[in-house]
């Protein structure tokens, strides 16, 4: 993900920062200037100032001590959830050193004052592109304190002059009241988001489910990834709302450290290998801690010994970051928009994606993004659409748009949220990935990305039937288009020592052929493979053969030849298979049932 940069609406750092310095003066932003357009769309506070970061302290710097998660505080708008991604983001060098670009060219530099011209930069990833945002460093002020994001120290300036880009780049500071921390988490690095819901799930009851689910966040966490957490709010008066426990509803925490800790003292501690799976966050407030079992002060730390406690960072400050155990944290073809599944009428509209599944089966991963909706200064802050998505199971050779309903092997959730994920098991096949929002007739751009263990040749499916060329004339134009469905076979051959064979299907049609996956050890095999011919001479016959798969050679069981004719409206065939050749008494052990659909429009299937 860490592809080219481009500068946001073409202002380049390097070339504005030498011309500032060339004539001395300090830069001023003309498309994010120091007044209430960038800081509302519907709100207004009296009395702000916008002061360079000299005006507020004596000794600016952009680090005081290094990077770090501690250095955050909120400010006075709803930016939780970006201060909480800021908090990840300052665990990991290798990504804040991307967000931050050039930062010890950025830093000042008390020896060269002339080279400070009041400029910064900050590169954010916004679908599928790096994009480098130049900034002034005027922050808006009241009482001479920063207002929004700030640091522990008043001479640390990071925090707030990313949140000042990552304003620009939403349009205004008001625009960041009120956001999805996985969102920013993107914006950082590039990466995927998944969001995991601790109550649907059953995470909360089922011991083994939680186990897995914490092996999981550790694998991730000590991999470089980044994690944020949160009680959902489900009403606007659950907003922020303290618990007694000490969290905060609807307001996201950063997790800042995942780890098996060991329990028990000195030689103790390594014969009893009990170890607790345990979690670190922290609250962007910089205070009001969890105070159930292991928090700060509680007294289940003296289960652990010192240097354990040391290992782990543990301190007894009320910072805002605290530990937990996992457990206790648990044409109408033309129009695009048809909506999810519920519309059947225009549900197929919708774009349309194909890959494919190569392994016998694979884990897969599906990431759909919204493209973010700039915030209008008179319109307010852009509302997200309801985005899902389904899967679909379709023939091994579709390469065209699918106009049926095939089987649905899996979907995601609808949400208004920026970015929806979901992880599945799918078999070796084919598939098709329809995206849409929930409701008909809402458009926006998408970001859509597939992650499988073995290349998929994800594509998306632009043409609804075959197109006519200039050999078309010469060559013809496919007359018909036919599905056939292979669902299973009974009584074959016996090949093998064990009683079974090994078969798979081919079907051929016009000098095409599709190929099954190969079926292990039985006689009655259920194959479930589809296959879809554009066929130019309806005349000749679609032909299924069952062949059973041998280490040298590979032998034919049998075949059925099948007219594919548009008027039978018979479409379950139960049939005995046939020898190679025209002889009537030709037949073979076994049958094979298939399903065949033709239509003479060729968008029918």
């Amino acid at each position: 993900m860490f592809s080219s940069v481009k500068p946001y609406e073409s202002q380049r750092y390097a070339s504005l920062k030498k011309e500032c310095q060339r004539r001395k003066q300090l830069f001023e932003d003309p498309l994010f200037p120091a007044n209430d357009d960038s800081l509302f769309y519907k709100s207004r506070i009296q009395g702000i100032q916008w002061k360079r970061p000299k005006e507020i302290c004596n000794d600016p710097r952009l680090f005081v001590d290094g990077i770090s998660s501690h250095d955050l505080h909120q400010g006075q708008v709803g930016n939780c959830w970006f201060v909480a991604a800021c908090s990840s983001l300052a665990s990991r060098e290798s990504l804040w050193q991307k967000v931050i670009p050039d930062w010890k060219e950025q830093e000042w530099n008390p020896e060269k004052p002339e080279s400070y011209v009041g400029i910064f930069h900050f590169q954010f990833w916004r679908f599928g592109q790096w994009l480098d945002v130049v900034i002034d460093d005027r922050l808006p002020t009241l009482h001479n304190q920063l207002i929004y994001c700030h640091s522990n120290s008043k001479n640390e300036f990071w925090c707030a002059l990313v949140e000042k880009a990552y304003a620009k780049l939403s349009g205004c500071y008001e625009a960041l009241d009120g956001g999805n921390t996985a969102d920013a988490l993107v914006d950082f690095t590039g990466g995927v988001s998944e969001p995991i819901d601790l109550t649907e799930g059953d995470y909360i009851t089922d011991e083994a489910k939680r186990n897995l689910l914490f092996e999981r966040v550790l694998k991730v966490h000590n991999r470089g990834g980044l994690i944020s957490c949160s009680i959902k709010a489900t009403s606007a008066a659950d907003m922020e709302a303290r618990l007694a426990c000490g969290l905060v509803k609807g307001h996201a925490y950063a997790v800042t450290d995942v780890r098996k800790v060991r329990l028990g003292h000195g030689l103790l501690s390594f014969f009893k290998s009990e170890k607790l799976d345990m979690i670190r966050m922290r609250n962007p407030w910089g205070e009001r801690e969890w105070n159930g079992p292991w928090s700060d002060t509680s007294e289940e730390w003296q289960k652990v010994s010192k240097s354990e406690r040391e290992k782990m960072g543990m301190t007894v400050e009320d910072d805002g970051e605290f530990w937990m155990t996992f457990e206790e944290s648990s044409d109408p073809l033309k129009n695009r928009s048809g909506g999810c599944i519920n519309h059947k009428d225009t549900f197929l509209q919708n774009p349309q994606y194909v890959f494919d599944v190569k392994k016998a089966e694979d884990e897969v991963l599906i990431s759909i993004q919204q493209k973010p909706k700039r915030t209008s200064r008179k319109e307010g802050k852009g509302e997200n659409l309801a985005i899902g998505f389904d899967i679909h199971k379709v023939e091994l050779n579709r390469n065209y748009r699918m106009h049926t309903l095939q089987q649905k092997v899996a979907s995601s959730i609808y949400i208004n949220s920026r970015s929806v994920f979901l992880r599945t098991d799918l078999k070796e096949g084919r598939y098709v990935i329809i995206p849409t929002t929930f409701d008909p007739g809402h458009e926006g751009e998408f970001l859509l990305r597939i992650f499988t263990d073995v290349p998929s040749d994800c594509r998306e499916l632009t043409l609804d039937e075959p197109p006519h060329t200039c050999w078309s004339g010469m060559c013809g134009y496919p007359q018909v288009v036919s599905q056939i469905h292979v669902l299973a076979a009974a009584g074959l051959k016996n090949e093998d020592s064990q009683g079974g064979a090994d078969p798979y299907v081919i079907i051929k049609c016009e000098g095409q052929k599709v190929r099954s996956p190969v079926k292990k050890n039985t006689i009655s095999p259920e194959f479930d493979v589809k296959g879809l011919f554009y066929r130019k001479k309806p005349g000749q016959p679609i032909i299924v053969q069952i062949w059973n798969h041998n280490l040298i050679s590979d032998e034919f069981l049998g075949q059925v030849a099948l007219t594919g004719d548009p008027s039978d409206r018979q479409s379950m065939h139960t049939l005995h298979l046939q020898d190679k050749g025209n002889r009537r008494s030709n037949d073979l052990p076994g049958t094979i049932a298939v399903m065949l659909l033709s239509s003479n429009i060729l968008t029918n299937v």
